[in-house]
């Protein structure tokens, strides 16, 4: 037998959007679902490869077992949770009839029985209900007891879903293919993991996410960079100019520009965070991706600051026009929550 436990963490910092364009949901990166799953990071998140996560189901699934039970620890410390991607299959027993299980899209504070509709995952939307311990539900449908593969149909019915849900409700959402066996583990997982999702739900009430990239034109600016910068200048000139070797002129060039490209991108991008400071809860600045983009940042709004937060943004794009703007959202907290499963051996 083994024991999910669940661990809430919370994490506190800062950062900022302009053309605001709706939510779109992104795969999941998940992690083959060993003897740990964790929960979640939006499907903004890309698949690792599902052909691990199916010989790891499959392994799952010749263990049996009769029941799961979970314990959660708080890290009160922290002020807001960070998400952390990977999946969870609970292996099945030969009490699930037909091998199906229960998909968890996210938890909610909610003590009556909730339904909403046949907005679920499956080629036939499947329909999505609520299940309780206290005054906690998780939402849930039915769904087969297998490794779920990240397609654009399956992402964006688990952001379906969770979009719907947050329209009413306080969300913790889970990770893309976090499917329990039966109505009983999840109640037992609420049960014993209560305390941290109470803790976590208290911390994101009426809170909302918004994401912003920050481009810019890389070649544009080492333009202006080699008109500025005196050392920079003078460096492709000689370049230019020279008719023999120009290797170490070209690596002192490489070096400055690099440098002052660091430099620059980190100015514009504490300068909007500073600026969206007082209108955003937290923020959380991820890994730019590409050459272009110089910032990747996640917000936590309260939803009475949302009108206020779309107009900092807007305010801060009119005055940096050399700078593109992306601005998407609302979301579920994905940056800003984290609930880990971890089975282990009753």
């Amino acid at each position: 037998m083994r024991k999910p436990q669940a661990s809430a963490r919370t994490s506190d910092r800062r950062a900022a959007p302009v053309m605001k364009s709706r939510a779109k949901a992104r795969p999941s990166k998940a992690k083959p679902a060993k003897a740990t799953a964790a929960s979640a990071r939006s499907p903004q998140a890309k698949s690792n490869g599902s052909s691990s996560r199916k010989s790891a189901a499959k392994r799952n699934g010749a263990r049996a077992s009769s029941r799961v039970a979970a314990r959660a620890t708080a890290d009160a410390a922290a002020a807001f949770t960070r998400a952390a991607s990977g999946t969870a299959v609970l292996e099945p027993d030969s009490q699930v009839t037909g091998s199906r299980g229960k998909y968890v899209y996210c938890v909610i504070e909610a003590s009556d029985q909730l339904r909403f509709g046949p907005i679920g995952i499956g080629a036939d939307p499947s329909e999505v209900y609520s299940v309780h311990f206290r005054n906690l539900a998780a939402v849930v449908s039915d769904a087969p007891l297998e490794v779920l593969d990240s397609t654009r149909e399956n992402v964006l019915a688990h952001e379906r879903v969770n979009e719907t849900v947050m329209r009413e409700h306080t969300v913790i959402p889970m990770s893309f293919g976090t499917i329990f066996k039966t109505r009983e583990d999840i109640v037992e997982l609420l049960r014993s993991a209560a305390e941290a999702f109470g803790d976590v739900l208290n911390k994101m009430q009426n809170k909302l996410e918004f994401g912003l990239k920050v481009l810019w034109d890389r070649d544009q600016a080492i333009r202006e960079l080699e008109n500025e910068d005196e050392d920079i200048g003078r460096l492709k000139k000689e370049i230019s100019s020279q008719k023999g070797p120009t290797y170490f002129a070209r690596m002192q060039y490489g070096r400055l520009v690099d440098s002052a490209l660091q430099s620059r991108s980190e100015r514009y991008v504490a300068e909007i965070l500073d600026e969206l400071r007082d209108v955003s809860v937290a923020s959380r600045v991820n890994k730019p991706i590409g050459d272009k983009m110089i910032m990747n940042a996640a917000f936590l709004i309260s939803r009475d600051r949302e009108a206020a937060f779309d107009a900092r943004v807007k305010s801060i794009a009119s005055r940096f026009e050399r700078l593109t703007f992306k601005y998407t959202g609302p979301w579920p907290p994905y940056n800003f929550v984290n609930i880990r499963l971890k089975l282990e051996r009753a």
